[in-house]
């Protein structure tokens, strides 16, 4: 019954292998600054339900990772062909993360507040999206969501990606009052987290 999950789990801990030390290292080198950046700008509801939500499904993930049985009771019976096409969608997302971290360079951050070197990064996925990191977010969830075959990673990966909206409203709000018209602008010449195909400058 679990033969295919086998595969599909080796693929899942393979793409996080890939990913995992590329972020690790960029979020590393930025935390070298040892600024105290204050998470509860952010704001109570998003502070205190955000990172809960993303742990219970990273132990979600793990559970099914060590035992598909485990949560074989939410399973959606998905057929194999479209779990594969959650793994090409994974990969895709490994790629997206990958140029994000890289673009970023130091300044990642965890939460809306941005560094005092913080530099405004208009390359990259950023020229097209203003927050590509949070299109990779939804395309991850969605990607595990159908490898897993699994309602509750639906519902907690669609939870998690709207509490990144509402803290989304927060972020642009300090980069507006950080960077001011340059902020503007690509508010007016990026979409938020989709490109605006149909925008001329």
């Amino acid at each position: 019954m679990y033969e295919n999950d086998l595969v599909f789990r080796l693929i899942i801990i393979g793409g996080f292998a890939g990913v995992f030390p590329v972020g690790m290292y960029h979020r590393l080198k930025a935390a070298q600054s040892n600024e105290k950046l204050d998470r509860r700008q952010e704001g109570l509801f998003v502070l205190a339900t955000l990172r809960p939500i993303a742990l219970f499904r990273m132990i979600l993930l793990l559970a099914w990772l060590i035992n598909p049985a485990w949560i074989d009771w939410s399973s959606i019976g998905l057929p194999v062909w479209l779990r594969w096409c959650g793994v090409g969608l994974g990969f895709a997302t490994g790629a997206l993360l990958i140029w994000v971290f890289r673009s970023l360079g130091t300044n990642i951050t965890d939460t809306v507040v941005t560094r005092r070197e913080h530099t405004l990064i208009t390359t990259g996925p950023y020229r097209w999206i203003r927050h590509p990191f949070y299109l990779a977010l939804l395309t991850a969830v969605t990607a595990d969501s159908i490898v897993t075959d699994s309602w509750l990673m639906v519902l907690t990966g669609g939870i998690l990606f709207g509490l990144i909206m509402i803290r989304t409203g927060k972020e642009e709000e300090m980069l507006i009052a950080r960077f001011g018209d340059e902020y503007r602008e690509m508010i007016r010449t990026r979409g938020r987290i989709f490109p605006r195909f149909g925008h001329r400058e």
